[in-house]
C-alpha cells in the first residue's frame, strides 16, 4: 500500500485506485515484475565522494544518479541530471556559471568512471540552461573548452534547453548518455 504523505485531489485519488496503489483496485499494467516476462538486468549507481544521492537531500527527490542497463554485447549507463553539488548536497560556485558548467562535466566524468566509462563513451548529452539567452555563449565555449581537452571525436550528440532547475542557485544541469561494451 501507498504511505500517506502527500495531499491529492480527489481525481487523483482514483487514478492512484485505478493504478491498484489505493483501495481494492487491480494493478494496472505495467506496475508488476512479476508479470512472467524476462527482464533487462539494470542496477543504479553513484559517485558518492563527488556528489550524493538525491534521496539523501533534505527534500528527498526520487531518482537514481545513474542506471545501468546491460545488453546484449553493449552496456548502457543513463546518468540523470547531474549539476555544481558536492558530496553533501551542497550548491558549489554561486553565482559563477563556468565554474559550476566545469563542476557539472567533473560530477558526470566521476560517475562515468564509476561504472568503468569515460566521456569516449558519452553518445547524448541534454544541457539544461537556467537562462539560455544570457548563458549559452559561456555554456558552449566551456563545452567547447572541456571536450577538445579530452579529445572527444566525434562529439556526443547534444541538445540545450532553457528549463527551471530544482534549486534557483544551480545554472547549469546536463544528462548524459553512454554506451560501452560489455566486455568491461
Amino acid at each position: 500500500m501507498l504511505e500517506r504523505h502527500v495531499s491529492l485531489s480527489p481525481a487523483a485519488e482514483r487514478e492512484l485506485e485505478a493504478l491498484g496503489l489505493r483501495g481494492a483496485g487491480v494493478k494496472a499494467p505495467g506496475l508488476d515484475p512479476a508479470s512472467g516476462r524476462r527482464q533487462i538486468p539494470k542496477r543504479a549507481f553513484s559517485a558518492p565522494e563527488v556528489l550524493n544521492e538525491a534521496y539523501d537531500y533534505a527534500k528527498p527527490s526520487s531518482f537514481s544518479r545513474g542506471m545501468r542497463v546491460d545488453l546484449p554485447g553493449a552496456t548502457m549507463l543513463f546518468l540523470s541530471g547531474t549539476a555544481s553539488v558536492d558530496e553533501n548536497g551542497e550548491t558549489l560556485h554561486h553565482g559563477d556559471f563556468k565554474a559550476q558548467c566545469l563542476r557539472t562535466f567533473h560530477n558526470l566524468a566521476r560517475l562515468l568512471a564509476a561504472e568503468g566509462a569515460s566521456w569516449h563513451d558519452v553518445i547524448r548529452t541534454t544541457c539544461y540552461l537556467r537562462d539560455i539567452d544570457r548563458d549559452y555563449d559561456d555554456f558552449n565555449e566551456v563545452r567547447t573548452m572541456f571536450m577538445n581537452a579530452v579529445g572527444l571525436v566525434p562529439l556526443p550528440a547534444s541538445t540545450g534547453i532553457e528549463a527551471r532547475l530544482c534549486r534557483s542557485d544551480l545554472l547549469i544541469e546536463i544528462e548524459a548518455v553512454a554506451i560501452l561494451p560489455c566486455d568491461r
